[in-house]
């Protein structure tokens, strides 16, 4: 089984929001929500992200910049928006989702995510 079928059915099976896998070894695993926990990822496991296998629930453009920046392989996104495709396509990093939209708004669904306001149209992951 490949890393990014492993941290699918991990994300699926067991209601996690992210799942991070590398060479079928699970290098991060949470349920709690928000890009918060990806941020805690690349700061605790840095240089080992390296092509990696992620797995999120929701990926907007700001996870698929620091999926970029992390040198991530390939991601899964149950949702993932317009600008965070196009990020992944620009660098060349292999993604599948269950669902497109235009953005990734708030938790309150009243506006743009702030992360990704804070990364709108950049072009560079740092």
């Amino acid at each position: 089984m490949h890393d990014l079928d492993i941290a699918k059915n991990l994300l699926k099976k067991n209601n996690y929001s992210l799942v991070i896998v590398k060479n079928s070894r699970i290098l991060f695993k949470t349920s709690a929500s928000g890009i918060r926990e990806l941020l805690t990822a690349v700061d605790k496991i840095g240089k080992n992200l390296k092509r990696s296998a992620v797995a999120d629930k929701i990926v907007g453009e700001a996870a698929a910049q620091l999926s970029a920046y992390s040198q991530v392989r390939e991601v899964y996104a149950v949702t993932l928006s317009q600008c965070a495709k196009e990020v992944f396509e620009t660098k060349g990093i292999r993604y599948e989702y269950e669902e497109l939209v235009p953005h990734i708004l708030n938790m309150k669904k009243t506006d743009l995510c702030p992360f990704e306001k804070i990364v709108a149209g950049s072009s560079s992951p740092e």
